[in-house]
């Protein structure tokens, strides 16, 4: 009868994250200088910094520790309880009125909004010119 012996031996992992040389409060919009490369080996966290330069830091990021994916995103554009204009448009149609965003958010997000004529609370899409497309939000 033979054996078969499998040894498993420990094996060091470099990997690299990428982490703030500050602290940076939630809502601020993060710069290249403000990140650095820290050995580390975490699931989850960003590897690149050209993936966090210019996003905005959605919680306290603190030196030193890895900056996972969800802890950045997209810059609001719409502040919470801020004025703006709705849009619909719908083949020759065009309508625009204005409303009281409930939510922030970043081009591309889907927030609430009340409208002001009609007190009706709607969801719309935040366009790059911080209008919100209500309806149909494909092109």
């Amino acid at each position: 009868m033979r054996w078969l012996v499998l040894l498993m031996l420990p094996t060091a992992v470099s990997a690299e994250a990428v982490s703030s040389t500050r602290v940076i409060r939630a809502g601020t919009v993060i710069e290249a200088g403000d990140l650095q490369q820290t050995a580390a080996v975490v699931a989850g966290a960003v590897t690149r910094i050209e993936d966090v330069a210019g996003l905005e830091a959605r919680v306290i990021l603190y030196p030193g520790r890895p900056i996972l994916s969800d802890h950045v995103g997209r810059p609001a554009v719409v502040q919470r309880n801020q004025i703006v204009v709705l849009s619909y448009a719908l083949g020759g149609l065009a309508i625009t009125t204005e409303g009281r965003s409930l939510a922030r958010g970043g081009v591309g997000a889907v927030i609430p909004i009340l409208n002001l004529a009609s007190r009706a609370t709607v969801s719309g899409q935040i366009q790059s010119d911080g209008t919100v497309r209500v309806g149909h939000f494909g092109n």
